[in-house]
């Protein structure tokens, strides 16, 4: 039988990083669906599609898969691998657009719960613990400051040498990307009302770490 772990938060939150590591302490398979979602947006850049019609139109020609290479989430579009395309600001932003068209959801939603149910997983996202996985046997809601958040974000994109932001920005861009994920109609950002909140703002990664495995062990023994 799988045990699903929901991991809900805003942007820059430290979800995937944070989920990723969690999974490989469980051994669970780790489920990162915003890059699902970037994955489309992406997809949708290139194609130039705007309108949310434009973007519906275009569903049925994609093909939006994850692969585990060496213990590693890979996300392929149409057999592409675009792990490393998906994590620039603009299609970040494309992103949040993307995900609140119901239709894209809808597709990413069959593929989600699959995965779940035929796994055990730890599955990040915006509304897992909500919509996803309403069940989930660990809901946690993961948040930081959005200065703390911006920080992260604004210092991971100086490693990964992605240029042409000031941390002001970046900054900007997390509290504009909160903004549409808690006011957008589809699933919005919220947390569950049975999620365990994990504040990381003063934590460090470890410690980061160490308590949601804290808080996981503690639930699944109830």
């Amino acid at each position: 039988m799988s045990i699903n772990i929901a991991i809900d938060g805003p942007s820059g939150a430290g979800k995937s990083t944070l989920a990723r590591r969690l999974a490989v302490k469980l051994g669970f398979i780790y489920v990162d669906t915003g890059a699902l979602y970037r994955a489309i947006a992406l997809y949708m850049l290139r194609r130039k599609a705007d309108t949310e019609q434009q973007i519906v139109d275009c569903l049925p020609e994609l093909d939006v898969t994850l692969r585990y290479m060496n213990g590693e989430q890979h996300v392929f579009v149409n057999d592409e691998d675009v792990s490393g395309l998906i994590r620039t600001p603009e299609v970040t932003m494309a992103a949040s657009r993307v995900s609140a068209i119901p239709a894209v959801r809808e597709y990413l939603f069959v593929l989600q719960q699959n995965l779940a149910r035929e796994n055990s997983v730890v599955m990040d996202g915006r509304d897992i613990g909500t919509v996803v996985l309403p069940d989930a046997d660990v809901k946690i809601f993961l948040t930081a400051s959005p200065e703390k958040r911006a920080m992260r974000r604004f210092l991971e994109m100086q490693e990964k040498q992605i240029v042409g932001q000031t941390y002001e920005e970046v900054l900007a861009d997390v509290i504009r990307r909160d903004e549409q994920d808690m006011n957008r109609e589809i699933a919005p950002l919220k947390q569950a009302a049975d999620a365990v909140l994990v504040d990381t703002s003063e934590l460090n990664l470890d410690e980061s770490e160490a308590l949601l495995l804290k808080v996981c062990k503690e639930n699944l023994q109830k």
